[in-house]
């Protein structure tokens, strides 16, 4: 249980799989070439699972020789990493999310809690919530809304905005957009963009794709069954 995913679970082999059949943005379709060749590759080196290739990868001298094997030549070794280092996405502020009063952003910044990262451990269970809201005198139907909010923080891509127009959507968890289907999504979020002018232009089909296939990856550990 955590606000990550465990990259120690998630084996070479899972991880494989998993970009063959993944929607990725076009600069990152290098990833579904030859992953079979490439992962063998990285498991002959005694790798064995993502948190190990990560591991690996930030260190420059065997970024560096890795670079020089045929196989791993020119910019794939660096998409590589740019996708790897997006499972686990930067916690959002608290204070930056709209709808939320400044008050209640200082009273959980006066014990410490200035992020969804930080929040997570607090919101986990509805005694963790009730508990929360006695501490800080922040209401409990604010602190479900914290809640929901951080869980759709944990999925890779979703700043503040994005997460306040799912949240306006009805999609407010990470299950109900693991479950969302993405046609409908799409015209929803891009109705709401439009009433409330959030981003420029319209957000794409595939990107709502790619969004729901990352929501599929985050552990559902947030009790909700009491709210």
């Amino acid at each position: 249980m955590g606000y990550y995913i465990d990259l120690e679970k998630i084996s070479l082999e899972d991880y494989r799989d998993k970009l063959k059949s993944a929607w990725l943005p076009p600069g990152r379709m290098i990833l579904k070439d030859k992953p079979e060749e490439r992962f063998a590759y990285f498991k002959s080196l005694g790798i064995k699972n993502v948190k190990e290739l990560i591991q690996v990868l930030k260190k420059k001298d065997k970024f560096a020789e890795l670079q020089k094997v045929d196989l791993l030549q020119g910019e794939y070794l660096t998409i590589l990493l740019r996708e790897l280092n997006s499972i686990l996405p930067k916690p959002n502020k608290i204070g930056e999310f709209s709808g939320i009063s400044g008050g209640t952003v200082a009273r959980l910044e006066k014990i410490g809690i200035k992020d969804t990262a930080k929040l997570y451990d607090r919101v986990i269970t509805a005694k963790s919530r009730k508990e929360l809201s006695e501490e800080t005198g922040i209401a409990e139907i604010e602190i479900t809304e914290l809640t929901k909010l951080t869980d759709l923080s944990r999925i890779k891509w979703v700043g503040v905005a994005f997460v306040r127009m799912l949240y306006h959507a009805g999609v407010d968890t990470a299950k109900k957009a693991s479950e969302a289907d993405p046609v409908w999504l799409h015209a929803e979020i891009n109705r709401i963009n439009k009433e409330k002018n959030i981003y420029k232009g319209q957000i794409g089909l595939n990107d709502i794709r790619i969004f729901v296939n990352a929501a599929k990856d985050v552990p559902l550990d947030i009790e909700y069954h009491n709210m």
